[in-house]
């Protein structure tokens, strides 16, 4: 067991979770004071003991059922083995003889049809029977999915195969049917409802145990390791914004707000804690009368900094739009923590888009306007920094103070124009401070058509920036 949990911490690890050695030792001692059997209370223990973010709950699942998945030689994939379906069988057949009769002569799995083998599973479903539905996805795993020992396909590949073949969508209709004729007519709308949420939350239960079955035989031929491997996944925080799904997406723009909200808690108390100003004299001599006209006490004037002043000027070319689209919602949800906000964007024109975030407060909405009203081409739609930066410089360069915070945000691949790089040298004389995020690996960085160090030279640091941890280490450093 000791070797087993182990192996469990260093696989967490390999997949981003921080895990340090006194949580280790907390799990080790948290699993004496719990039954084994019970593998929910020994999932949760070791959650409780490991786990410090709700955002890596998944991951810790993903590893967790791999690593402590039923095993036993039942679960090897052996092409032909029916053997261990038998007792199964025998218990499907007794089920068949107390319904509608079907099954009763006996026989092997072979014998059954796809029609027997789905009226087996709507029995299944539509009593709400766990031990009858777990002996059909062990049954509907080995009769589909075409497992060979070896083979080097994901389990998803399996579960495509299976479920095709068991068309749970019709199942659906047919369990609901069922249950009308059960009740000997028409429900009203609140017992449809509510049966049909529950014949929808059984089939997913149903999906899960074929997962879970797929993934223990998985496991059986290829071993904890390997699977792990193939089944890890980026963190949260470790998702690329160039290539994150939609979903990952959606859980990214949750994250945004804890991160504002360090941000302000950073400005706040750096704004409250400054550096003690000059000296206060009047106050001084006031509370010099307690000590009998000593100034025992010097008093000074404390500074006021006021709100920053920020300026970001995002590249939205098709290279980096989805880059471009989420520091945007950084930008929206950030702006109460400035004094101002000034959004610009360009492709090789530049416009403008303050006015977007101001006149709604759905993020969505305003990015949308901005991909479809912003003035952004200028020539053809292809990225030319140089003749955006000009532009930039003419018309809103005099808006650039010592207060202002500038933030360029782009891959830096001009298509070999002009860099005018001298736009950002002026603009690094009068603003506060200036910083580039890029969201290209460090690596590609000056390859091909990217001059990122002609702009970088002038700035106060550029940073990779393809993920939320990046991210929040950049709005460290911001604050």
């Amino acid at each position: 067991m000791l070797e087993l949990l182990n192996g469990f911490v260093v696989e967490l690890r390999n997949a981003g979770l921080p895990v340090s050695l006194t949580e280790n030792l907390d799990a080790m001692e948290a699993v004496q004071h719990i039954p084994l059997e019970d593998r929910e209370a020994f999932k949760y223990a070791l959650g409780a003991t490991l786990i410090k973010n709700n955002a890596h709950w998944r991951a810790f699942e993903t590893v967790f059922e791999v690593y402590f998945s039923l095993r036993g030689s039942e679960y090897r994939i052996v092409d032909g083995d029916e053997s261990s379906m038998d007792e199964m069988w025998r218990e499907m057949q007794e089920q068949m003889r107390q319904g509608e009769g079907k099954g009763g002569a006996g026989g092997s799995m072979d014998d059954l049809s796809p029609e027997e083998i789905a009226h087996l599973l709507m029995q299944a479903l539509l009593n709400g029977d766990q031990a009858m539905t777990r002996a059909m996805a062990r049954q509907a795993v080995q009769r589909f999915a075409g497992m060979e020992p070896g083979r080097p396909v994901g389990g998803t590949y399996y579960l495509y195969r299976t479920l095709r073949n068991l068309d749970l969508d019709a199942m659906l209709e047919k369990l609901m049917e069922a249950s009308r004729q059960q009740v000997g007519g028409e429900m009203t709308t609140l017992e449809e409802r509510l049966e049909r949420e529950e014949f929808e939350h059984r089939i997913e239960e149903f999906k899960g145990e074929i997962e879970a079955e797929i993934r223990r035989r998985l496991v059986a031929d290829r071993g904890a390791e390997a699977m792990a491997k193939t089944l890890r996944k980026p963190l949260p925080e470790d998702v690329e914004f160039m290539h994150a799904s939609r979903d990952e997406m959606l859980a990214l723009r949750k994250s945004l707000y804890p991160l504002t909200r360090k941000l302000a808690a950073r400005l706040a108390r750096k704004r409250r804690h400054g550096r003690k100003g000059p000296l206060d004299f009047r106050n001084t001599v006031r509370h010099s009368l307690s000590y009998g006209g000593v100034p025992a006490e010097p008093k000074f004037k404390y500074p006021r900094p006021a709100k920053p002043e920020l300026m970001v000027v995002a590249d939205i070319s098709g290279s980096v739009a989805a880059f471009a689209r989420f520091t945007l919602m950084l930008v929206y949800a950030i702006q109460n923590q400035f004094s101002k906000v000034r959004s610009f964007v360009f492709i090789d024109g530049i416009d403008e888009v303050t006015a977007y975030f101001k006149t709604t407060e759905d993020i969505t909405e305003a990015i949308h306007r901005i991909n479809t009203e912003a003035d952004v081409v200028w020539v053809d739609g292809h990225s030319d920094y140089g003749h955006a930066f000009e532009v930039f410089w003419e018309r809103y360069g005099k808006d650039v103070g010592p207060k202002t915070t500038v933030l360029f945000l782009g891959d830096a691949r001009n298509n070999y124009h002009a860099s005018q790089a001298w736009v950002v040298k002026e603009v690094a004389a009068k603003a506060r401070h200036v910083y580039w995020l890029n969201p290209e690996p460090r690596s590609y960085w000056d390859t091909g058509d990217s001059i990122v160090s002609d702009y970088g030279v002038h700035t106060d640091g550029v940073y990779e920036c393809r993920n939320l941890r990046q991210l929040e280490s950049f709005v460290e450093k911001l604050a």
